[in-house]
């Protein structure tokens, strides 16, 4: 069944304060272009804000979340209320999600490529103009292809200042939790495993070591990972653990996240074994959380305990050289027996 949002309209600004305030919280839900808190005037004040439009689909929601078919359509509105005392002129369009370096979920800019979300939603026109003190909604439909791959799809509709408009220069969006229908695949793995072990000083002592790793969302669902990673020697003995993990980014499908996590107090027993484990946490549109199958990788390195071996090699070159001091003594002593018998016989 098809929803349809209310048409576009404008209205004062009193009639959406409230709406104003829970557009406070989108810094921490929304999905922002520079990846900060919505941007300032130069007074201080924040002079434009985007928002939900109020529908079939509820009032005051922090973003978009939609279950579609693949070949469905619905539809649903954004709203852009000037807080300044200019006219506001935005472009507005929709793009897709990617995880940044920091972890963080942001959009595409609008010259970029969406082949998800930023693909899918159109809004009703490709910019708008608000009055100071009023707000404006702005349709826009969700439009899926029959071939659709069923899964979730992470993007957003954004607002941000047009060439010719006053704004406070930074763009402005909402994010958008797409599922498409049809059974879910998620997938989590661990690439590029690897030990390196620092070593110690103290020959009899331990050291540490740093475990380096990548993880990649194989599968079809938005995915956090909660991590552990632990060492030891031959046959499981002298296990060494690392310290309490962050979970990893939300991680779309396809995105990779590389970790590097230090391991103190291991003992370097010619052989290590490293093991990353990761449990897979997928969180519903309700923000129910839900663990996945374990997922394990392992890894091996050599890890020679180079001070003792020094130690080792010492203590050999004193051993070799007090047989030698020893043969050496013996070898004079008897000699210096020969020479004393010779004389007798004389």
């Amino acid at each position: 069944m098809q929803m349809h949002p209310p048409r576009p309209r404008t209205t004062t600004a009193a009639g959406s304060l409230a709406r104003a305030v829970v557009v406070a919280l989108l810094a921490a839900f929304g999905l922002l272009g520079a990846g900060t808190g919505p941007a300032a005037a130069a007074d201080g004040e924040v002079s434009w804000t985007v928002a939900t439009a109020s529908g079939d689909f509820g009032s005051d929601r922090r973003n978009y979340s939609y279950t579609l078919d693949p070949g469905g359509r619905i539809e649903d509105g954004l709203v852009v209320a000037n807080h300044g005392t200019t006219p506001l002129h935005l472009s507005v369009y929709a793009a897709d999600a990617f995880t940044t370096r920091q972890g963080r979920l942001d959009l595409l800019g609008q010259d970029a490529t969406s082949t998800g979300v930023g693909a899918w939603v159109h809004p009703d026109r490709p910019d708008v103009t608000v009055r100071p003190g009023e707000s404006a909604e702005v349709p826009f439909t969700v439009t899926l292809p029959d071939d659709a791959a069923p899964g979730e799809y992470m993007g957003g509709i954004v607002a941000a200042p047009a060439p010719t408009g006053a704004a406070d220069g930074r763009r402005r969006g909402i994010r958008i939790r797409l599922r498409v229908g049809g059974e879910l695949k998620p997938s989590l793995s661990v690439e590029d495993l690897r030990v390196r072990y620092s070593g110690t000083p103290n020959p009899l002592g331990t050291g540490d070591a740093t475990v380096t790793y990548t993880i990649r969302n194989g599968g079809d669902s938005v995915l956090t990972a909660r991590q552990a990673v632990s060492l030891s020697g031959p046959f499981g003995h002298w296990g060494a653990r690392a310290g309490r993990i962050d979970d990893s980014p939300r991680l779309l499908p396809g995105d990779t996240w590389k970790v590097s996590v230090p391991v103190h107090g291991v003992t370097p027993a010619l052989r290590l074994t490293g093991t990353v484990t990761l449990v897979p946490l997928l969180t519903d549109a309700a923000g129910s959380v839900a663990p996945l199958a374990v997922v394990e990788s392992t890894a091996h390195a050599w890890t020679l305990p180079w001070a003792l071996l020094l130690v080792l090699v010492v203590l050999c070159g004193l051993f070799v050289a007090a047989l030698a001091s020893r043969r050496r003594r013996k070898t004079t002593l008897r000699r210096g027996v020969a020479k004393g018998h010779g004389r007798r016989l004389r």
